[in-house]
C-alpha cells in the first residue's frame, strides 16, 4: 500500500483486523483472556462523580505520550522521517527514507503503548477489541488525518457524542454506538479534510 491514499491503508487495516479476529477467534477462542494490570483501579470521586484511577492514569499517560511524540516529530531524524513519509511517500523514498522501516516503528509504538494501557484498562483483550478502531476512524476523520491536536479534539467530541447519544436517548435504538459513524457522515459531507486537516489541491 506504499504510495496509496491514506483512506485506503485505513479501510484495510480495519479489514485485516477483522480477518485477524476471526483467525485468532478459531486458535485461541473467543472469550476474553485476563491480562495484568499496573494501573490502579480504585474509584476516585471528582467534581462529584466517580472516575476509576485507571481513566486517569490513561489520561495522564496518553499527554505524556503525546508531548514525547511532539517533540520526537520536531527534534529526531526518525520523527522527521515519519513526518515525510506522512506528507508524501513517493517523495520519501527519493530522499532514501524507508517506507516500510517508518510503518513498522509506527505500528510497534501504536501496538505496544495502546495495547497494553488498553489491556490493563478493561482487565484484559478480548474480541470487542475491534470495536476501538472502528471508533477510532470517526475520530481522525473529524481531527484530520495530519494533525495531532486534531486528534484530540476528536476523540473529545466523539467520545462526549456516544456518551450523550447513549445516556440521554432511548437505549434501545442503540444510538450511542451509531453516533460517532452519523457524525462521520456529516463530517465527510462539509469538511472532508477534518477541523484541523490540511486542504490539499491538487492540480491534473
Amino acid at each position: 500500500m506504499i504510495g496509496e491514499p491514506v483512506i485506503s491503508v485505513v479501510m484495510i487495516t480495519i479489514g485485516l483486523s477483522s480477518v485477524l479476529r476471526v483467525i485468532i477467534g478459531a486458535i485461541w477462542g473467543t472469550s476474553p483472556l485476563p491480562a495484568p494490570s499496573f494501573i490502579p483501579d480504585d474509584p476516585i470521586i471528582l467534581f462529584g462523580a466517580s472516575v476509576g484511577a485507571n481513566r486517569l492514569w490513561a489520561i495522564g499517560l496518553s499527554i505524556v505520550m503525546l508531548a514525547a511524540l511532539t517533540i520526537c516529530f520536531r527534534r529526531t531524524s526518525e520523527g522527521i522521517a515519519m513526518r515525510a513519509v506522512a506528507d508524501d511517500q513517493q517523495a520519501a523514498l527519493s530522499m532514501g527514507i524507508s517506507v516500510k522501516h517508518i510503518w513498522a516503528v509506527s505500528w510497534a509504538i501504536t501496538a505496544t503503548v495502546g495495547s497494553i494501557l488498553r489491556a490493563s484498562i478493561f482487565g484484559g483483550v478480548g474480541a470487542n477489541i475491534a470495536t476501538v478502531g472502528l471508533i477510532v476512524f470517526p475520530v481522525v476523520i473529524m481531527g484530520g488525518l495530519d494533525s495531532i491536536p486534531g486528534a484530540i479534539v476528536g476523540g473529545l467530541v466523539i467520545g462526549l457524542l456516544r456518551a450523550y447519544a447513549g445516556g440521554y436517548l432511548p437505549p434501545e435504538l442503540g444510538l450511542g454506538e451509531v453516533a460517532p459513524f452519523i457524525a462521520l457522515v456529516f463530517i465527510l459531507l462539509l469538511r472532508p479534510y477534518g477541523l484541523f486537516g490540511q486542504c490539499i489541491i491538487e492540480h491534473v
